[in-house]
């Protein structure tokens, strides 16, 4: 067997994190008494989102910062005039409690741990990844889970990787493989560790970057073929 640890990204990657977002901010405008229009609000949101994370991955903002900082860039866009720190809070609860699996990913996790060692690293903020992945349905078929906000270091970083092997106390990098979506996060992170990877592109986006994956797959079900070879 090539490899005995399989280390996954949570958001997009296992769990469908655009519908968690969607329904917490729809709750949290209408909360906030905003008119709530999905198609133009969610945009714009997403635009400044997006942005954000990074500028944290680039190391420009740092995760405490972040948790309010895209509320107060919305509230300026919409020139809503809430306040980005009760907004935040709000949003944040909101969204702990969206907890929605891809069709795939239950029936992925629960075939591979028997015969692998499951890790999971997601850069998230813990008020929100706590409630929606280390209490899901998923979580006991992973032998740690690993939120960048506890350990101040998130991926692209190298160390958050090697942080999650030491919990384990696993050290020969040649068996394991980081499944995620993101190039820039999951998969670079992944090459700047030593490991060898597997992007999850369920869109077939072209990859027009200079990261390389090792695998690449657009349906959750193809890393078990991956896995035999």
């Amino acid at each position: 067997m090539k490899y005995e640890v399989i280390i996954f990204d949570a958001d997009e990657t296992l769990f469908d994190f655009k519908k968690s977002e969607r329904e917490a901010l729809r709750c949290t405008m209408i909360e906030f008494d905003i008119e709530y229009d999905e198609e133009y609000h969610l945009n714009v949101y997403k635009d400044i989102n997006t942005a954000i994370w990074k500028e944290f991955e680039d190391g420009l903002i740092t995760q405490k910062e972040l948790k309010a900082e895209r509320f107060k860039r919305l509230s300026d866009r919409l020139n809503a005039g809430f306040d980005e720190f009760e907004f935040a809070k709000s949003y944040m609860k909101s969204l702990s409690y969206g907890s929605f699996l891809y069709d795939d990913s239950m029936d992925l996790v629960e075939s591979l741990h028997k015969d692998y060692r499951l890790i999971i690293i997601t850069n998230g903020l813990s008020d929100v990844q706590d409630n929606r992945i280390r209490k899901s349905i998923i979580a006991r078929y992973f032998a740690d889970i690993v939120v960048s906000e506890e350990v101040q270091v998130s991926k692209p970083d190298s160390r958050i990787f090697e942080h999650a092997l030491n919990n384990i106390k696993y050290t020969d990098k040649r068996k394991v493989l980081m499944v995620g979506d993101s190039l820039t996060s999951d998969i670079q992170g992944g090459i700047n560790f030593g490991i060898d990877t597997c992007w999850f592109n369920p869109n077939k986006i072209v990859n027009e970057t200079e990261i390389k994956p090792t695998y690449e797959i657009s349906n959750l079900m193809e890393l078990k073929d991956i896995l035999k070879k």
